[in-house]
């Protein structure tokens, strides 16, 4: 071969692989062959494929296999730690989209795993008669039961990260929730005055829209806990030794301390991928929350002078090239963006695992790249906008009061005290004179000054229901 790259073989013939490289033969076809996305698998996935493959060779060990070879049973386990802990990530390079259902992923790892063994034993790269990617590291294992159990591993990871970034920003809507609860403002129904409310009680409203967003993550852990680990090709666990079917699923528990479970049928685990799509679903639900959200923000901050600007947003950068003075929202755009991003993944996952046939899904490596890019995507939005944005709210009390002076809501207010009749009356004099709804309604002496400021208070605005009803008799 020429300077600088060593040869090796596989199904098709020879192969030139750099001279220093981990991987091998196979993982250089693909190279070649899927210049698609440019960027390789997830770096979760990879690392995950190393929980994957330690679980494998330890349970092959305990069976006897490399039974007189210790040093290369302990080569293949920490090379397999080495990738579980990150170390070799940057070794697993083949495009996160490829034919194949994800084979050339865990033959990249295979090789990866053999060649860093022989790396600890000493040996020159690539002699695989010492250490095989197929006959060691791949050992009683498919693509078909390892891809989609590394998949679900590095999904519960990042499942675990997402939750922590939701629940600190529902944290910081709670925050917001007490420092703003005693400024009352109007609030709208489709865009218009409606009835009063506090921006405390709309940054409460977001945050238990989070909650909710974060029982519903916390629960996804369920769905991918069962995996089909031990199934190798079609999940009738063809060339694998019946106790290692029943002892590798336990050995990936005790190794991640995640509860995962073999599928009761191996077979229909193999076939199936629905539950991405459950998960997927699930995902997207919470990227409508963060649009809802930052849609809200954005409007409420529209302005400053002529927009609603009830709310200042943390500055970030200047907005324009040529309008001196504009800021814009842009840490809501941004995560709007990935909200809207993440809604297109579900759409793919879902019609990719609707692809699938017979014993397969040949299109799980698209599946996986849009799930863990939207996991990463959520949380990384959920930072942002805690960070950048939520926690630096501020109120524009004044502008809040003027509205309410301004607005019929006011009347709104009075109807449980003076009728509906009587509310109309006054919005409608309001209204024809210019005046505002408290003039107005102190001139027709409907109310006293003081009890009008009572009826208007942010006790009363975020009252449920009303203590009496008009006439005097008590409510229960």
């Amino acid at each position: 071969m020429e300077d600088g790259t060593r040869s090796e073989h596989d199904l098709l013939g020879e192969v030139a692989v750099p001279v220093q490289s981990l991987h091998g033969a196979h993982t250089e076809r693909a190279l070649e062959n899927f210049p698609l996305a440019g960027e390789p698998v997830h770096g979760e996935l990879a690392r995950a494929f190393g929980a994957v493959k330690l679980a494998c060779a330890l349970t092959n060990r305990a069976l006897g296999v490399w039974a007189g070879d210790e040093a290369k049973a302990d080569a293949i386990a920490r090379a397999c730690r080495e990738l579980a802990d990150g170390r070799l990530a940057a070794a697993i390079v083949v495009d996160r989209l490829q034919g194949g259902a994800g084979t050339s992923t865990n033959m990249n790892v295979n090789e990866v795993l053999a060649n860093r063994a022989l790396q600890l034993l000493g040996e020159p790269l690539g002699s695989y008669e010492r250490v095989s990617p197929a006959d060691d590291i791949n050992l009683h294992q498919s693509t078909n039961d390892t891809y989609p159990t590394a998949l679900r591993l590095a999904a519960i990871e990042l499942l675990h990260r997402l939750e922590e970034q939701v629940v600190a920003l529902q944290e910081a809507f709670q925050a917001k929730e007490q420092e703003l609860g005693h400024v009352v403002k109007v609030g709208r129904t489709q865009y218009q005055d409606a009835v009063l409310t506090t921006l405390g009680r709309e940054m409460g409203a977001y945050a238990e829209a989070l909650n909710r967003d974060r029982w519903r993550i916390y629960k996804c852990e369920e769905r991918l806990r069962v995996v089909n680990l031990g199934g190798t090709a079609i999940g009738t666990g063809f060339a694998a030794p019946r106790q290692y079917i029943f002892r590798v699923v336990d050995q990936l528990r005790e190794l991640t301390s995640i509860g995962f479970a073999r599928a009761e049928n191996l077979t229909e685990a193999t076939q199936n991928t629905d539950v991405f799509v459950e998960v997927s679903g699930i995902l997207k639900a919470h990227a409508m929350t963060l649009l809802k959200i930052c849609g809200d923000l954005r409007l409420l901050s529209s302005g400053p002078e002529a927009g609603l600007s009830e709310i200042r947003l943390p500055r970030r950068q200047a907005g324009s090239s040529i309008m001196p003075g504009k800021v814009n929202p842009v840490i809501p755009e941004a995560v709007s963006q990935a909200a809207l991003l993440v809604a297109g993944y579900d759409a793919t996952i879902a019609t990719a695992c609707g692809l699938g046939s017979l014993e397969l899904n040949a299109f799980l490596p698209l599946v996986a790249d849009c799930l863990l890019q939207s996991l990463s995507l959520l949380a990384r939005s959920c930072e942002i906008l805690r960070r950048y944005c939520v926690e630096g709210l501020e109120a524009d009390e004044e502008r809040c009061a003027a509205y309410v002076r301004a607005s019929s809501a006011a009347a709104t207010a009075l109807v449980p005290e003076i009728g509906y009749e009587a509310a109309s009356a006054v919005a409608r004099e309001a209204a024809e004179t210019g005046r505002s709804i408290h003039d107005v309604v102190l001139a027709r002496g409907l109310v006293t000054a003081e009890h009008y400021d009572e009826l208007l208070s942010a006790e009363a605005v975020c009252r449920l229901g009303t203590p009496q009803a008009r006439g005097g008799s008590v409510e229960a």
